[in-house]
């Protein structure tokens, strides 16, 4: 039996995408899926300009007074919308309850910019709560909007293939995203000007909660490590015009733990190259429609109750908020 991935896996999703060998690229996907839960994606067809646009309008937000990024700030824990300032929230509270430290890092973001019939819209209550645009800069809603849809698109290619690895048919999962709850959430983490107390760094030990996870994010100093299999932190790969891919503890629930949701963090630049390590990371959380039912897909004993993705999400949401912040 081969040894488990100890370094994340380059995956072109080009063979899939022109349908030169889709097999090829699902069985690749299953193996990162199964031995360590990441990979890095090329080929995906997003434009290049839509991710430069993007990230401009984030960091042009990010330099706005503190007091106009607060006209839009998070109106609860419970509505994932709006902007987190600094130290506002420990995402390894998600894992351990007793961690209080803040993250070094803000953020703002959004959920779906098109809102399915009405009815259901209400129905899913927080999921579609509306998104609070800032002023400035001016042109954010668009791009963001147009990145939001691209993401949808790149994550239902993503799970076309996840339910062919799964030996499943290419859109089993279609009817349960087509009207996916996900979010877009734009991370500034800046050069710090200080140090960091005990035990705190820019995003604690965490999995994410979801289905998959899509992030573009910067080559710069102090950047985002995985937990392997042999329990080593490995940095993942940064390379141009690729995505960075992982799945979420949604995904590992949905397959019964044979794929993995794995621990990552993001580190603190070394002091001498403090000041070069302004990092701005596109973070797209794909979550399936509310009301999707998430059960074992894989035939053996069930390791957990039968949920639903509105109810997963929403009972992790709560947990990451700092009190200490």
């Amino acid at each position: 039996m081969p040894l488990a991935m100890e370094t994340v896996p380059v995956i072109d999703l080009a063979p899939y995408r022109d349908r030169s060998d889709a097999p090829g690229v699902a069985r690749a996907i299953d193996r990162a899926c199964r031995e360590i839960g990441f990979l890095v994606v090329r080929g995906h067809g997003v434009p290049a300009d839509l991710v430069e646009r993007t990230r401009a309008a984030g960091r042009a937000f990010f330099d706005l007074p503190l007091a106009e990024k607060r006209r839009v700030a998070r109106p609860s824990p419970t509505v994932a919308r709006g902007y987190i300032g600094m130290e506002e929230e420990s995402v390894a509270r998600s894992r351990d309850p007793s961690a209080t430290a803040g993250d070094l890092n803000e953020s703002l973001m959004i959920g779906p910019v098109d809102s399915p019939d009405a009815a259901y819209a209400a129905a899913g209550g927080v999921h579609f709560a509306p998104n609070l645009w800032p002023a400035e800069p001016a042109d954010l809603r668009a791009v963001w909007s147009d990145y939001y849809r691209a993401m949808g698109g790149l994550a239902q290619t993503l799970m076309r293939l996840f339910a062919l690895a799964l030996g499943r048919e290419e859109n089993f999962f279609d009817p349960l995203i087509d009207r996916h709850i996900s979010r877009l959430r734009v991370r500034n983490y800046p050069a710090p000007l200080t140090p960091p107390k005990p035990g705190q760094i820019r995003a604690g030990a965490h999995s994410d909660y979801g289905s998959l996870t899509i992030l573009c994010t910067e080559d710069r100093p102090g950047g985002l490590q995985v937990c392997n299999a042999a329990g080593d932190w490995v940095d993942v790969p940064i390379l141009a015009d690729s995505f960075i891919v992982n799945i979420g503890d949604l995904l590992a629930r949905w397959t019964n733990d044979a794929w993995v949701s794995t621990l990552h963090r993001v580190v603190n630049p070394p002091e001498d190259a403090a000041a070069a390590s302004r990092r701005l990371s596109l973070v797209f959380f794909h979550n399936p429609n509310y009301d999707a039912p998430i059960e074992n897909l894989t035939g053996g004993v069930a390791k957990y109750p039968p949920t639903t993705s509105g109810a997963h999400l929403a009972k992790l949401f709560r947990t990451t908020q700092n009190p200490a912040g």
